[in-house]
Order: C-alpha cells, then sequence, then structure tokens
C-alpha cells in the first residue's frame, strides 16, 4: 500500500517516469539493468536482499543509475552503511512529499541528499566494530538459523560459528545473541 502510494505521488510530478515498482530486493537488479533508470528508489527492509545490499549491486551493476534510500529506518548506522554503498541520498519516509519530490531531482542531478538531523545524528555513532563476516554471522542469527545452519550455509564448521558468535557477544558488550541483534539493530548496522 505505501509502495502504491509513493508510485502515485511521484506520478503527479511531471518531469518524473515510474518505470517500475517492486516489492523484493533480489529484483531490483534486474528490472534496472531491463529499465535503465535515471534514480532507483529503495527502502531497506527489503525481502530477499536489504535495500543497502541491493543498491551496492546496482552501482556495481549499472554505475549510472543513482539511487535515494527512502526508509522508516532513522539509525545513523544504516545512514553509514548506506554511504558505504555509495548511495546518492538517503530520507526518511516521513519526509514531506515536495522534499521528496526535490531529493529525486537532485539525486537525478548527481548531487547528495541526506536527512540533515539523521547526518548530524551519525557524528556521534562509533564504526561498527564487527568484521564483515562477523555482520554475517549475526545478520543469519537475526534470521532464526542456528549454528549449524550458519556453518552450513558459509562452509564453516560449527565451532567457528560459535567462536564468531562469542566474538560478537563480546565486542558489542552483549548480553547473549539476541541482545548482540538488538544492539546492531538499533546501531543500524543490521538492517
Amino acid at each position: 500500500m505505501v509502495r502504491g502510494a509513493l508510485v502515485a505521488l511521484l506520478n503527479l510530478e511531471p518531469d518524473f517516469d515510474v518505470v517500475a515498482e517492486l516489492e523484493r530486493g533480489d529484483e531490483i537488479v534486474p528490472a534496472a539493468l531491463e529499465q535503465q533508470p535515471t534514480v532507483a528508489i529503495i527502502d531497506i527492509d527489503l525481502p530477499g536482499i536489504d535495500g543497502i545490499t541491493a543498491a551496492a549491486q546496482l552501482k556495481r551493476s549499472l554505475p549510472q543509475c543513482r539511487t535515494l534510500i527512502l526508509t522508516s529506518l532513522g539509525r545513523p548506522g544504516a545512514l553509514r552503511r548506506a554511504l558505504t554503498a555509495q548511495v546518492s541520498g538517503y530520507l526518511l519516509k516521513d519526509a514531506p512529499p515536495a522534499e521528496l519530490a526535490m531529493a529525486v531531482r537532485k539525486v537525478a542531478a548527481g548531487q547528495r541528499v541526506v536527512d540533515p538531523k539523521l547526518a548530524v545524528a551519525s557524528w556521534d555513532v562509533a564504526e561498527c566494530p564487527l568484521t564483515d563476516r562477523e555482520l554475517e554471522v549475526l545478520r543469519l542469527v537475526a534470521e532464526g538459523a542456528e549454528a549449524q545452519e550458519i556453518a552450513a550455509q558459509l562452509y564453516l564448521s560449527t565451532g567457528t560459528v560459535r567462536n564468531y558468535l562469542t566474538t560478537v557477544v563480546t565486542k558489542l558488550n552483549a548480553r547473549n545473541r539476541v541482545d548482540a541483534v538488538r544492539l546492531a539493530r538499533e546501531a543500524g548496522w543490521l538492517p
């Protein structure tokens, strides 16, 4: 419903032409390669793959397409992940329609757009202390996978997965795995 309303809103702009409306993150790159959009507006919380991962893949596959993250996740860590993925803009869903339209135009023109309050807040947030592999293991825990499943999926031993999880819990000063997932989500390091 929200996606449909966004499409309807964007179609009211005389200089916009919405060429695709997608439900899943793993549909973004194939659709973009087919449609060749100027700007892709992507949410972070998507099934398949998250929007920041999709934006990074889109940057590699279709570098001329700029990305604008439009999300309800106003966390500084999520903004940092998005900027690392080289997105062109990051705006919260509660932004007024005129601000969204202006952000799309700026991104299309090659400018960067970042929600100002979130940009200021991101200066006060520490960098993620976890390695890419530790984040990957924690993401799978967040999805409900057990150590044996994670080990099979990542071609690791179960003991190695448990070691990664112990390291993650220690680095985040978490009480346990569930607390580590919560802390990482709050910091924006996990979608």
